[in-house]
């Protein structure tokens, strides 16, 4: 499938936020809250413009949106500045097109311009090592909440970007709002 990949504006706000309520409608796991997460991420200081993108069809309509926010991992001697990325959403009429392998690609080689060192992610441990993302346990990174291992893990966007790095994930207060 065509699709374009670009910075939300506000006026995709609505729309967006539809796109991700119908990606999550029918996923086992999910709480049918991602679509309020993405809206209050937007009002939160964790929130990055440049790293809300959309993915447009060739009518110009939103089939797919990822976010990626502020965080941190934290210890008792280190604050590390990271990403989160979540969530990721493809329409499900348009899924299994690549075009969330399309959201995150860019959004990850975005983040790297814009001078990211690093991104965590909750997710399927079959889907993200397809970007080179790999248990952040490897690295001493937990989660804050109870997740499986297999399931929360970390990308270095450059070299070794991790290697002085562990501690626990610090997420935005929004998500557990």
């Amino acid at each position: 499938m065509n699709c374009s990949i670009r910075e939300e504006i506000l006026e995709d706000y609505k729309m967006t936020e539809e796109v991700v309520k119908r990606a999550f409608a029918t996923i086992e796991f999910s709480d049918k809250k991602e679509h309020e997460l993405v809206a209050k991420i937007r009002k939160s200081d964790a929130f990055i413009p440049q790293l809300s993108l959309v993915a447009t069809n060739d009518h110009n309509e939103i089939v797919g949106h990822i976010l990626f926010s502020k965080i941190s991992i934290v210890n008792d001697n280190q604050y590390t500045e990271s990403l989160a990325l979540a969530p990721v959403s493809v329409l499900p009429d348009d899924q299994k097109r690549g075009i969330g392998k399309r959201l995150i690609q860019e959004g990850l080689d975005k983040a790297k311009r814009l001078g990211y060192k690093s991104v965590i992610v909750m997710g399927h441990p079959d889907y993200y090592p397809k970007f080179g993302f790999k248990k952040a346990s490897f690295w001493g990174i937990k989660a804050p909440f109870e997740v499986p291992d297999e399931a929360f893990m970390a990308l270095e966007l450059e070299g070794n970007s991790l290697d002085k790095i562990s501690g626990v994930v610090e997420y935005s207060s929004v998500f557990f709002e």
